[in-house]
């Protein structure tokens, strides 16, 4: 199962909406084939361990990633190849959470007479694929917040300028994040300061992360450089905002504090578009919004060995968080040193 989790992993920047899967089969004591699923619509892990295999699939164990899907969707159900391929015994690291399988593989497995066992490296396989399950879960996608700051917690300059603080490195580590996302999520108030492209600039990398810009009031310049990027963009605005510009979709979302975009709401949209993970990099306004709505699931931020001083702009805005013991806490889940900088990994504390 280990290789197989190791086999997922090559599909970290390329699978979305679908999830990360990997499969290995075994038998007599040894590797017979290994597979993993590349992208949406292309051939799942199981079809590809099969076909590596070839007979000598037949009485052996496949150990997959993900429970075996049950029914026709970009391409046929995995448990008929399975049972086809006579495959003897099954094992998967966890059940998967979508509706239309959901322990359903499982069950027809069994009914075709071959073993199944479910449960073996389960927290490993749902940290491989937490937008997946999110999305079934909880009916939104798993929201990743990017940060960059100096020592003291700045991150723009008291002239206003914000590009760069951490060191080339930090920015090639922040754009492999953003490749494994679905979609991009920003605010308005960076792409007016900034004008950024939001796309991913790494060698052999091709896909394009939709962009989602929350701008309640529709105030998003018509030559705004992301919608010319090629990447689809979701212009989320409340519904008596202005009009969008061209080269976006809208989507209206009821409004939350102060009349602007209620952000639960909005995730639970994002669900509806198939992102499974959504990836934030935006200011201290919207980024201070999601965290005190307790939308963040993991927050990663790169600290720069560097200092701007009290007259630079904050890191983060936190209304309600303007007493001691109103602050939030998080959990280190890693410490990493990414070039001169350090890239902290953290989990919030839920109250």
């Amino acid at each position: 199962m280990a290789e197989a989790l190791r086999l997922a992993r090559r599909g970290l920047w390329t699978t979305e909406p679908n999830p990360r899967v990997g499969c290995v089969i075994a038998g007599a004591g040894k590797v017979l084939g290994r597979g993993w699923h590349e992208r949406a619509g292309g051939p799942h892990a199981e079809v590809m361990a099969l076909g590596d295999a070839g007979e000598a699939a037949r009485g052996a164990t496949a150990y997959v990633t993900l429970e075996p899907c049950s029914f026709y969707g970009r391409t046929p159900p995995c448990t008929n190849a399975l049972s086809e391929a006579g495959i003897a015994r099954v094992v998967c690291a966890m059940v998967d959470p979508h509706p239309r399988v959901a322990g359903q593989g499982l069950k027809q497995l069994h009914a075709a007479g071959i073993e199944v066992r479910s449960g073996l490296m389960q927290a490993e396989a749902r940290e491989l694929n937490p937008g997946f399950i999110s999305r079934f879960e909880r009916g939104r996608p798993w929201l990743r917040a990017k940060l960059a700051a100096s020592l003291d917690g700045r991150s723009v300059g008291a002239d206003g300028r914000s590009m760069w603080i951490t060191d080339e490195p930090a920015r090639v580590d922040g754009h492999r994040w953003r490749a494994r996302a679905g979609a991009i999520l920003t605010g308005i108030g960076t792409v007016l300061a900034d004008d950024p492209g939001l796309d991913v600039r790494l060698p052999g990398y091709r896909a394009t992360p939709v962009v989602v810009v929350v701008d309640s009031r529709a105030r998003m310049p018509a030559s705004a450089r992301i919608l010319s990027s090629g990447a689809r963009v979701i212009h989320a605005c409340v519904p008596t905002a202005g009009r969008s510009p061209e080269g976006c979709e809208r989507l209206e979302i009821g409004p939350g504090d102060a009349g602007r975009v209620a952000l639960g709401p909005l995730l639970d949209a994002l669900a509806g578009y198939e992102i499974n993970e959504l990836h934030a990099e935006a200011g201290p306004t919207l980024s201070g919004a999601l965290l005190v709505a307790g939308l963040v699931d993991e927050l990663l931020v790169y600290q720069a060995p560097c200092t701007i001083g009290a007259d630079g702009g904050a890191m983060l805005r936190l209304p309600g968080v303007e007493k001691l013991d109103r602050r939030l806490h998080f959990t280190v889940l890693e410490c990493r040193k990414v070039g001169p900088d350090w890239r902290f990994r953290l989990s919030p504390v839920v109250a």
